[in-house]
């Protein structure tokens, strides 16, 4: 593996983060970026990021992981943060099939075994990521407990919204319009986009800040809004995981009470048929419940590590 761009003074993650270029078996060059934790002891996680998102994103994450003692992973998705741009316009977030997305998986294990990640290893998965690592779980991804942040199980949607999507994501996939974006979306920053206020992501100002700060200084990390292929590809993918039976590992799962972004029915359901799991739903809170207020990311991250220690044992 070849050394990667990892913009530090962005991150906000301890110091030892190192990053490299890897290779999906399809060609595409995607990013990852790791951190040995000073103890081995209590294994690694395996970040799996959200739609839009990118390393650095987890910069804090990381860092609030590695002062409990484990070591980390995280990825640029395929279309995101420096990985290959697929879609004819770089910013569009599109993939042509959400499979795709197992095979960066698949590269990012290869990668976890050739940096000796220290074992056990657990899996977090945040919003898309969420739906990859349900994916990735179901295929049987070897890991010894998981956790997620307001999975993205199925999309929020009304009854109209949700019957409109079908055909007309079909008859754009049909007619080649597939890398157009999905009406309401532009290739523009979402949290460049909108005032504090009025954002779906955190009710904490700093984070709000520092995804800003973020945003304005590595503009090319950007990924904007859905394509017509994405939203397509992201409804049948839920619509088949909705169908499979929950994985038999323990799990934690963490859900905004009012999410705006996912499904948190779609949520309830999978995770009442999750043996050795469970649901908290968190009031007051938005999307990226890892960049929320203090208080709540310190109580997810020691819940999370609560869980990943009883499956140690």
């Amino acid at each position: 593996m070849k050394p990667a761009l990892y913009y530090s003074e962005i991150a906000d993650a301890p110091e030892g983060v190192s990053a490299y270029w890897i290779l999906a078996d399809d060609g595409v060059r995607l990013r990852v970026s790791v951190l040995k934790a000073d103890s081995a002891r209590k294994g690694s996680v395996l970040m799996f990021p959200g739609r839009t998102e990118f390393i650095e994103t987890f910069g804090r994450t990381v860092a609030d992981f590695g002062s409990q003692g484990y070591s980390s992973l995280v990825i640029d998705w395929r279309g995101h943060g420096l990985s290959d741009r697929v879609a004819i316009d770089p910013k569009l977030g599109h993939v042509a099939r959400f499979s795709d997305y197992q095979k960066d998986v698949a590269a990012m294990i290869t990668a976890a075994q050739q940096l000796d990640l220290p074992k056990p290893w657990y899996l977090l998965g945040n919003s898309m990521g969420a739906c990859i690592g349900l994916r990735a779980l179901t295929d049987g991804l070897s890991v010894a407990a998981c956790a997620f942040c307001a999975p993205l199980w199925d999309i929020k949607l009304s009854s109209f919204q949700r019957m409109a999507a079908w055909p007309m994501t079909w008859a754009a996939q049909l007619v080649g319009r597939d890398q157009n974006y999905a009406p309401g979306h532009s290739g523009d920053s979402y949290i460049l986009g909108v005032s504090f206020q009025d954002n779906r992501r955190t009710n904490d100002a700093g984070m709000y800040q520092y995804m800003v700060y973020q945003a304005q200084c590595a503009p090319e990390l950007h990924t904007g809004g859905p394509s017509m292929g994405w939203l397509g590809q992201v409804l049948r993918e839920t619509r088949n995981l909705a169908k499979l039976p929950s994985p038999d590992i323990p799990c934690i799962t963490f859900c905004p009470d009012e999410d705006d972004l996912i499904s948190v029915s779609a949520v309830q359901n999978r995770m009442a048929r999750w043996p050795n799991g469970r649901l908290e739903l968190i009031p007051d809170s938005k999307h990226n419940l890892l960049l929320e207020m203090p208080e709540v990311r310190e109580s997810i991250v020691n819940k999370i590590c609560e869980v990943f220690s009883g499956a140690r044992k």
